[in-house]
């Protein structure tokens, strides 16, 4: 597989990851999902697979598209992963409501402009 192809199915996990989030998440509040272990499970492993398909990206993909904070993306999987018992759900719920979405905007331009 060239390295388009597979930066184009690492950026395609991501979307299904951003996807599945926002399933989980449709019509709940902050409320909702401070209250429900279940959504925030869900929520944390996406986070965890997209860090991880950042990880996977070409080096050429992320210096050509350097105004996403890949580095920081990738790092939050690391305090996910690593820090399990310090994770601040009330950043978690921030970062996907205010980040997330145009992070996955970007990610579907950036997809399409490889094909």
């Amino acid at each position: 597989m060239n390295r388009t192809s597979r930066d184009s199915e690492y950026l395609l996990h991501i979307c299904h990851a951003i996807d599945r989030m926002q399933r989980y998440l449709a019509g709940k509040s902050e409320s909702d999902f401070m209250a429900d272990e279940l959504i925030q499970d869900g929520v944390l492993r996406n986070l965890e697979v997209i860090g991880e398909a950042v990880t996977k990206l070409s080096a050429e993909l992320k210096s050509i598209h350097s105004d996403i904070p890949w580095h920081e993306i990738s790092g939050m999987r690391n305090r996910l992963i690593h820090g399990y018992m310090e994770v601040n759900m009330e950043i978690v719920w921030n970062t996907v409501q205010k980040v997330v979405p145009g992070f996955l905007i970007r990610v579907r331009e950036i997809r399409d402009s490889l094909h």
